[in-house]
């Protein structure tokens, strides 16, 4: 049974398209981090969360858990579960779990659709990058799709068919055509308001009573705005 939401504790800009016994799913917003880091302990998705599900009372023993994660500046469909067994019932099927993402890269790409696969590893300074060798890295796949281009800038639709950190902005910027406003894998100063990053869509499978569920969201107006607007059509998948 989907249950009524309570927006008092919900920070401004983060807003639950679902919520029942077993999971909640919320819309992100780009600048908020899914999870406390060593210098940002609470202004994320997770203490906002963990605040609503409690009500306002400590004493609750109400709580969430992280299920996958989204980069501070990547908004969009973030999934927690509300219990230890719909988390891990959820991350065990993660990997056939469909997420779709549009992203809006610098450039006109050559090929207008492929999957780039590449083995990914994560530097001691926390930067992910490409190797060919598969004893160092995990096997990363991020199918792509062109929907609409300009001189300037490209959209895309993009099938994540692995979830490792930070694969899409590596597998792009790996092509040349990193995303607009990415500072850490691209050459963007921060002159755009935010990274051109989305999880647009996610169908998954109820942990519990296995029904299957796709959940969609709006396309940010800075995205479709790169490439002078775009309207979806409701046959793309």
């Amino acid at each position: 049974m989907k249950q009524k939401t309570n927006t008092r504790f919900l920070p401004k800009g983060l807003s639950i398209l679902h919520e029942d016994r077993d999971i909640l799913v919320v819309d992100k917003p780009a600048g908020l981090l899914t999870i406390a880091t060593e210098s940002e302990k609470s202004k994320t998705a997770y203490a906002a969360l963990m605040d609503y599900v409690k009500k306002g009372s400590e004493r609750s023993k109400n709580r969430i858990f992280i299920v996958h994660r989204l980069d501070r500046e990547t908004s969009g469909i973030l999934v927690f579960a509300k219990t230890e067994m719909a988390k891990q019932t959820l991350q065990e099927s993660w990997e056939k779990t469909k997420k779709i993402y549009l992203a809006v890269s610098h450039g006109v790409w050559k090929e207008k659709s492929g999957t780039i696969q590449s083995f990914l590893v994560e530097s001691k300074a926390h930067r992910v990058y490409s190797t060919d060798e598969p004893e160092l890295g995990k096997l990363s796949k991020t199918k792509f799709k062109v929907l609409k281009e300009t001189n300037l800038y490209s959209l895309l639709e993009i099938e994540l068919l692995t979830g490792r950190k930070n694969q899409i902005r590596v597998h792009l910027s790996d092509k040349k055509h990193p995303i607009v406003g990415d500072t850490k894998y691209g050459n963007d100063v921060r002159t755009y308001p935010r990274m051109a990053l989305h999880s647009f869509s996610i169908q998954l499978t109820h942990p519990f009573n296995k029904e299957v569920l796709t959940f969609e969201t709006k396309i940010p107006s800075f995205i479709t705005g790169l490439v002078g607007g775009y309207e979806r059509n409701t046959n793309e998948t």
